[in-house]
């Protein structure tokens, strides 16, 4: 959006913006070099198998998961750009701006949802802040011009992440400490999957207009947001109990 502000051809700010993408993704590589050896768990000899409880609250986990990961899908920084241009006609400029902030707001948010965790419980952060952003992401595609769709945009993403800290501190918590490498790999494959899964459906929707691929993202994640507080609301981490 500066390059372009500046002058700079559309293309080259373009390339200028993935080269800079780039760069910055191998420098956040740097400071992984500076960790100790011992902050690795001790090793051993026999890789025992996951334990039934840590299985069984895995695959309840996964199978939630899923379901949120899939209406991401539909809910892509891409989609919701070509939304905005589609329906408002908003600028390079204008969207790069926008999610700029929306990112500086999902940074802050990560902040406020380890304070608010403390208070009310990790499962009810997650809830009780998706349920939320998913109402405000409802309300975009009716919104009468790309001020006030950017400003509830603006407002959802100062909450829809804040469900991601909270998430995996509570699957660390909730499974033994020797199950938790093959918690947390059995559901971040679960939740690519998903992700695969609604960007291809998203594609096959979006035929038929991208402000139904909206809404159909934000449904599921609403779905999601009450089953996990069905099934888990009792299921509390050692800290809470």
């Amino acid at each position: 959006a500066l390059a372009i502000a500046a002058g700079s051809d559309a293309d080259l700010a373009m390339r200028l913006a993935i080269a800079g993408a780039a760069l910055l993704i191998a420098l956040a590589a740097l400071p992984y070099l500076g960790l100790s050896p011992t902050v690795e768990a001790a090793p051993v000899d026999v890789v025992s198998p996951m334990s039934p409880a840590g299985r069984r609250i895995t695959t309840r986990l996964s199978a939630l998961f899923l379901v949120d990961a899939i209406g991401g899908g539909f809910l892509t920084t891409a989609w919701l750009s070509g939304f905005l241009v589609e329906r408002f006609g908003a600028s390079l400029q204008a969207l790069a701006l926008l999610f700029a902030g929306a990112r500086a707001l999902n940074a802050v948010s990560h902040l406020g949802a380890a304070w608010l965790a403390r208070r009310i419980g990790l499962v009810n952060t997650m809830v009780f802040t998706h349920i939320p952003s998913s109402l405000l992401l409802l309300t975009v595609p009716i919104a009468p011009n790309f001020t006030v769709a950017a400003a509830l945009l603006l407002l959802r993403e100062g909450l829809v992440e804040m469900d991601v800290p909270t998430r995996q501190s509570y699957l660390m918590a909730v499974v033994a400490p020797g199950d938790r490498t093959r918690a947390n790999g059995v559901t971040s494959l679960v939740r690519m999957a998903g992700w695969t899964i609604g960007q291809a459906s998203a594609g096959i929707v979006g035929q038929a207009g991208l402000g139904l691929s909206l809404m159909i993202g934000a449904g599921m994640k609403i779905g999601y947001d009450v089953l996990l507080y069905a099934a888990f609301r009792r299921v509390r981490p050692p800290e809470e109990r």
